[in-house]
């Protein structure tokens, strides 16, 4: 993965220590440029369909430097993109030191997404976002083999991909084949290369962090995206935003000590997105742009006390 933007505050005391590391010996140095800690991308779905010249300047104070740009369905900024055109595009990221991380389609699909990859590798992009549609219900032996064909099916894309410079991720959804932890740990099992991984969203397993950080330890490198979301009360219908905000770390039911445990374990290397839906989709999870980053940055400082217990 490309460079990630930390908490402002953090990058200052990492580089306080890593100065006062250079006058150590070389085990010293080692052990703390070895020191775990979450990168922050920012979804822009977050902010609903609010324009992109209002949501980049809130990365930096998210701690981010990375976007998640998400489409019509869920927010439009990818449309926003073709609409202000790719020289504009650039120079509004510049202007706000940004940078371009993820692209998510689950409009187009795995198998539509290479139409997508020229524009990802203009912008330094390095993983793109879908699902894997496909038959309910299967166990064992015959989820197995639906995995291995969605797989064998994928290769020419995950070809695509590397050909780019990016990662494929497929997110464990609702009616996906990919949902279950047999299905993912089918998929880390029989994956055809590191350019393509799990985009592994809790939302939709069973809200229990024990199984969760154990699914995180036997998926290791072949998670490739973490979603930082729980399923609360759902998000499939309307409710008052109290109750829709417990799919936000620190608000839900759910201790992610285990998780972040977990994620350390595994020494994670990959983007972390704080994430919810809204309902309907296209809205903004708070009424502004400021109060959106405010409650990222609640759930990021949950989430660091969670990785200083674990």
């Amino acid at each position: 993965m490309t460079e990630h933007r930390v908490p402002r505050r953090e990058f200052c005391r990492r580089l306080a220590a890593g100065i006062a590391a250079s006058a150590l010996a070389p085990t010293a140095l080692h052990a703390a440029e070895e020191e775990f800690h979450l990168r922050y991308i920012i979804a822009s779905s977050l902010y609903g369909r609010l324009p992109l010249a209002d949501i980049l300047p809130e990365l930096c104070k998210a701690g981010a430097r990375h976007i998640d740009i998400w489409p019509e369905g869920h927010a439009n900024q990818r449309e926003q993109i073709e609409k202000m055109g790719h020289k504009t595009f650039a120079t509004l990221l510049a202007k706000h030191k940004a940078k371009l991380g993820m692209l998510t389609h689950y409009n187009l699909g795995p198998f539509a997404l290479q139409p997508q990859m020229p524009f990802a590798k203009q912008f330094g992009a390095k993983i793109l976002i879908s699902g894997a549609k496909g038959p309910r219900g299967l166990k064992g032996k015959e989820l197995k083999a639906a995995v291995a064909e969605f797989l064998e099916k994928m290769k020419p894309h995950v070809a695509a991909a590397e050909e780019h410079g990016l990662t494929i991720g497929i997110e464990n959804h609702g009616g996906c084949i990919i949902k279950s932890p047999d299905s993912m740990r089918w998929f880390a099992e029989l994956r055809p290369s590191k350019h393509i991984g799990i985009a592994l969203a809790p939302y939709h397993l069973p809200s229990k962090a024990d199984m969760i950080a154990k699914l995180i330890t036997d998926l290791g490198p072949a998670m490739v995206h973490f979603y930082a979301w729980q399923h609360g009360k759902g998000c499939m219908k309307k409710m008052p935003r109290s109750q829709e905000h417990m799919q936000m770390p620190g608000r839900g039911k759910m201790d992610f000590t285990p998780i972040m445990a977990a994620l350390k374990r595994i020494n994670y290397k990959g983007w972390t997105s704080v994430f919810m839906h809204p309902t309907p989709r296209g809205i903004p999870i708070m009424d502004t742009a400021a109060e959106v980053t405010a409650e990222i940055v609640r759930a990021q400082k949950y989430l660091e006390a969670c990785l200083a217990n674990a």
